[in-house]
């Protein structure tokens, strides 16, 4: 029997208060990623993907979906994701990453694909720091991990380098902007399975064609 190459995709995505606005965009963008990424496993055979989602906000973080192979997954509704509270950014990262660190210990052959959704900076955390989590993704990247985040409403660039994550994607906070982003999201995620085919590295680059802004619905 043919082991697979293993694809973890670990979604971290923002669920305070400021996205209900955005709310009914993001469930349909969601959606339509899980969809993207079982077309690029069909493309991949060589590849098993597996979706973890973990949502937060300051009244907890909760994992809707846990290593879930793509193939069996269903889809998030307004009842699943309910955006209210604060943006405790820090430790829905740290929690999720050393999570999923373990869970995969003993996965020989394995990447890891990491997208931090948000609309706003870390405001609430009480169990990891800024200098933490920075010092966690240095680490996890000498392991196959790859860090992307998506992020408006703030200083999206600056904030991913200071925890030293080099792939960010700027959107517009409107639904054309959504759609776009995930537009941009969902063809970097083939990309990437492509350098994985390739033994190429995946660490940066992985929104070269986006150059790192998405407004109005196009990209700049």
């Amino acid at each position: 029997m043919i082991t697979k190459h293993h694809v973890h995709n670990l979604i971290i995505l923002d669920e305070s208060g400021s996205m209900q606005s955005i709310k009914a965009t993001i469930i349909s963008g969601f959606n339509e990623l899980v969809q993207t990424v079982k077309g690029v496993e069909s493309e991949f055979p060589e590849q098993e993907h597996f979706i973890t989602l973990v949502t937060f906000n300051g009244l907890g973080r909760k994992t809707l979906m846990d290593k879930e192979p793509v193939s069996k997954l269903t889809l998030i509704d307004e009842n699943k994701y309910q955006p209210d509270a604060s943006t405790p950014l820090y430790d829905a990262m740290g929690d999720s990453f050393c999570k999923l660190r373990k869970d995969l210990e003993k996965v020989k052959d394995h990447n890891v694909l990491v997208t931090i959704l948000t609309d706003g900076e870390e405001n609430a955390s009480k169990e990891y720091t800024g200098a933490a989590i920075k010092s966690l993704i240095e680490e996890l990247k000498q392991k196959n991990w790859t860090f992307t985040y998506i992020g408006t409403d703030h200083d999206v660039e600056k904030f991913a380098i200071s925890i030293s994550i080099t792939n960010s994607m700027v959107f517009d906070k409107n639904e054309a902007g959504i759609k776009n982003m995930f537009d941009k999201e969902k063809s970097a995620r083939r990309g990437y399975s492509e350098k994985i085919r390739n033994n190429e590295s995946t660490s940066d680059d992985f929104y070269i064609d986006t150059k790192k802004q998405v407004t109005n619905g196009t990209g700049i």
